[in-house]
């Protein structure tokens, strides 16, 4: 099922802040984009929005010609215009399994045959709204984390039915418009980031719950201390260099130590109640729930610059 190589055309089916993004990864790398959304008022307010991040974009030197990657996107009168001609399409619509299941049996009815459908699904494995359609060897999930503009990484999961052509076709192609496509080799629950999230997550609630420091402090621990490591390296690099004798030396050392403190991390604490109010309430103390918005765009700048960072790196031309 591979497709053509050469018909650089995607459709993105749904044009919130996810379908929005997927357009600007796609355009940017010389992809042409037509949109599709059937909500009329989001799909007319989409142009502009994704003009301003293509300029904030150009503005960062992550990208030459901000208008000509515009220029490359356009609106779709109807879902059958979007679709015709496109060798790959993204879903984006409201995490609802029914209107998941509506909508992939109209894209795979109208799509062209070799069209490889990807959704942006972050929970619903492909299993339970490709099951019944006839090309569903095609389809599967290519979750992307927010905003996929800057963040590049791509977690392909394919349903028991998605054939090895069709998860190698769309992997070519994340590649092809610089994205960082991770494969899995089936399906489970949250996929692999939300997995790693969630742990983490769990054990900062755990942590608060227990009165063992501020959300701040917590905070603090992973952007001043592990996140620094983990923007440029994974956890199993991170514990392989961490040893002298690499990771085996690593687990060798400090297995004993984790299997202890995992022996107190089976239960899960309640994310509701007292323990979020609080939390929420030290949370607007640092940041007035006005100001949200702001921050938002801050955080954007601030992966911008560490975007450019790190193509500078992969560049080899980040010695300065």
């Amino acid at each position: 099922m591979a497709a053509d190589p050469q018909r650089r055309h995607a459709a993105i089916i749904g044009t919130g802040l996810i379908g929005q993004a997927w357009a600007i990864v796609f355009a940017r790398q010389g992809w042409q984009v037509r949109l599709y959304d059937v909500n009329a008022a989001m799909l007319a307010e989409a142009g502009a929005l994704i003009r301003r991040q293509l300029d904030a974009l150009q503005a960062h030197g992550l990208l030459r010609d901000a208008a000509a990657a515009a220029g490359r996107i356009q609106a779709a009168a109807s879902l059958q215009e979007a679709l015709a001609g496109a060798r790959y399409i993204q879903e984006n619509s409201p995490e609802r399994l029914d209107l998941k299941r509506d909508l992939f049996a109209q894209l795979d009815a109208a799509a062209d045959p070799d069209a490889i459908i990807g959704s942006s699904t972050s929970s619903i494995p492909a299993s339970e709204f490709t099951e019944g359609l006839p090309g569903r060897a095609r389809c599967l999930v290519a979750h992307p984390v927010n905003p996929p503009y800057l963040i590049p990484v791509v977690e392909l999961c394919p349903a028991p039915w998605t054939s090895e052509a069709a998860m190698q076709a769309a992997r070519d192609i994340m590649l092809d418009i610089g994205q960082k496509p991770v494969t899995m080799r089936r399906e489970i629950e949250g996929f692999i980031l939300n997995r790693l999230q969630g742990a983490l997550l769990h054990e900062a609630f755990r942590l608060a719950a227990a009165g063992i420091a501020s959300a701040e402090d917590i905070d603090t621990t992973v952007k001043d201390g592990l996140g620094l490591r983990w923007s440029f390296m994974g956890p199993f690099e991170t514990i392989d260099l961490n040893a002298p004798g690499g990771l085996a030396d690593y687990c060798a050392r400090y297995g004993g130590l984790y299997q202890s403190i995992g022996a107190t991390q089976a239960d899960s604490v309640p994310w509701d109640g007292a323990l979020v109010e609080a939390l929420a309430a030290e949370r607007r103390g640092l940041l007035p729930a006005g100001d949200l918005t702001a921050r938002r765009y801050w955080r954007d700048e601030q992966l911008m610059r560490l975007m450019r960072h790190k193509q500078q790196q992969d560049n080899g031309d980040g010695n300065g």
